[in-house]
Formats: structure tokens, sequence, C-alpha cells
């Protein structure tokens, strides 16, 4: 199903029994790994969108700065090197490194058409509007979709660029889901299209858990609300004021760890799963994995993926990265 005005199409791929079964699948599948975890993807209401806004403006918290900077800084390095007409966002964000993409590939003498791919109609149309009123001619084909899945649907182009930004790589096990996804990216990409990638860096522990234990308890928040969001969707019980915070480095597998934990024994319904499973105190409810990058890591991410780095841009602090990289010849 799809629906077009002059310059915006959209295009539906997401049906709501697809949707629902895939997240009750998903779901299930969580809550049956040791530790239980929940999909970080429910983070995302619209209290926690906010209280994720409100993140990305704590002083602490530096990946979407780094990014955002440095994306102005190269953004002209980049679509002079790629010179594409099109830029595919798999997980579009509110509109600002969008925008610097785009202005940088207009003037470089393409981007004249934009593909923001997301679950949420609502947040495409959004992005779509908000683009639009600053470029009317800017041409929109908004895909409803799992990214994750429905990557073989991409509109055909000439050249591409795809954006996967914000570090969100790093919510997928780099040595499994990670390189997966990206394995199902390099299936649909001809020879001249490029990803260009963003991964936060690995740096001292303290700096990282900052980032995640604000003092303002902002994030414990965040991290909290993911509980409402499960018992609204799936008619669970959870009491999210029993469950403490708790974010931390991981060393071996470099990488934030956010969990919930109990703050006495809880026993939990997910009605919607007709299943019932108890918590012990203090026992770990993993919601998140924010995996930490080197290049060297990078590299052997895409090489694996059917990639190969061709430009590796860091901010002066070395706190975040942008990755360019093409598609190996098959």
């Amino acid at each position: 199903m799809s629906e077009s005005s002059p310059s915006v199409h959209i295009e539906r791929l997401l049906r709501p029994n697809r949707i629902r079964q895939h997240a009750l699948d998903e779901l299930r599948d969580h809550l049956g790994r040791t530790p239980r975890s929940l999909p970080s993807r429910h983070f995302y209401d619209d209290r926690g969108a906010a209280l994720f806004d409100a993140i990305t403006r704590l002083d602490v918290y530096y990946p979407t700065r780094a990014e955002a900077g440095l994306l102005a800084d190269v953004a002209d390095r980049v679509a002079e090197s790629v010179r594409a007409d099109e830029l595919v966002e798999l997980g579009p964000g509110s509109g600002g490194k969008t925008r610097l993409l785009l202005d940088a590939m207009r003037r470089a003498g393409g981007g004249r058409r934009y593909v923001p791919i997301d679950v949420s109609e609502a947040f495409v149309r959004q992005v779509a509007e908000n683009l639009l009123a600053d470029d009317p001619t800017l041409e929109i084909h908004g895909m409803v979709a799992d990214f994750v899945v429905d990557l073989g649907h991409l509109p055909p182009a000439e050249r591409r660029l795809v954006a996967f930004l914000g570090g969100t790589i790093g919510n997928l096990d780099p040595d499994d889901d990670g390189v997966a996804f990206l394995r199902r990216l390099r299936t649909v990409l001809d020879d001249d299209d490029r990803l260009l990638l963003g991964t936060d860096l690995i740096k001292s522990a303290p700096i990282i858990e900052a980032a995640y234990n604000d003092a303002e308890g902002v994030t414990a928040a965040f991290n909290r609300n993911i509980l409402s969001v499960i018992n609204t969707r799936f008619d669970a019980n959870f009491r999210p004021e029993a469950y403490r915070h708790h974010a931390f480095y991981e060393p071996e597998h470099r990488r934030i760890e956010m969990h919930l934990r109990p703050i006495a024994p809880q026993s939990v319904r997910v009605g919607a799963l007709g299943l019932d499973f108890t918590l012990a105190a203090g026992e770990p409810l993993r919601t998140e994995i924010s995996t930490k990058f080197d290049r060297p890591r990078v590299e052997r991410l895409l090489t694996s993926a059917g990639f190969a780095l061709t430009d590796w841009f860091t901010d002066a602090e070395a706190r975040f990265a942008l990755s360019l990289a093409r598609p190996l010849r098959a």
C-alpha cells in the first residue's frame, strides 16, 4: 500500500498483524534468554522519545553532539566523494543530521531524493514535513518498514548513499546480528552505492559510564519507561518503580550494558504471551547493549559483511567515528 502527494510518496510495507506477531515472537525470545532481556525498540513510546531527546542534551551524553559536529565537518567531503542522487536513512533522527547530508549532497550536484525508513508512519511523515518546509523541491519516498528485514524494497536509484547513524549498529551484537544485518544491506546495493556508518568509539570506562548514568536521573527514567511500554503493549504487570537502573561498561565485549534490577523479588505476567516468571532481587533484566568500536573492529565488521572501508573520520577528541564504505565486488 502506498500514498502519494506531489513531493512525498509514503510506502507502507508493514501490516498490523505482521508487526504484532513479530513483536510477540521477539519478546518471547528475549525473555527466554539468560539473562532475561527486553527488545530495546520498546523504549520509544512518546514519553520514551521525549526522555531520549532530553538525554541527548545532557552534558555527560557526548555521542549525539560528537556525531553532529563531526558530520558538519565532513559532510561536503562525503558528498563530493559519493556524488549520490539519493540519501537513504535507516531509522531517521530528528532531521538535523539529515539536513547536513542533504545540503552537502545538493552542493555536490545530487541529493534529489530522500528515503527515510522507520516502523513509525507518524515519524516518517514528520521528518518529511520538516524537510519539505526548508526545501519544497526535495523528493521524498518514505518507507514505513522494518529496515532490518525490508531492505529489498528500496526504490530504484542511480547512485545512493545509505546512512546508518547514531551508533545504532552498536545495539546489535557486531559478531552476530550486526554483521548479518550489514550483509543483508550489501545484497541490495550496487557497486556505486556507499554506506555511511556512525560508531561510538572505545574510550575510558568512566567517560562511557557517565554518559549512561547521569546525576539528573534522566537515563534511569528512560530505562524504567520500557517496563511501562511493555505493560501497555503486551498486557504485562511490571512495576517500574520496583526496579533500579544499572548501566556499566563490560570490558570483555567492549560495550555498555543497561539493566534493570528488581529491588525485591518480582512476580511478572505477560498476558499477551501467556507467560509467568519470577525475578529475584537484583536479578538483571537487560534492556540494551551499546558496543564501542575502534577502527580495526569497524573494518572487521565491514569486511565480514561484504564492504570495504574507504574513508575514516573522527572528531578531534576521538569520541565518535563516521566510516564511508563501498560494497565489495562479489
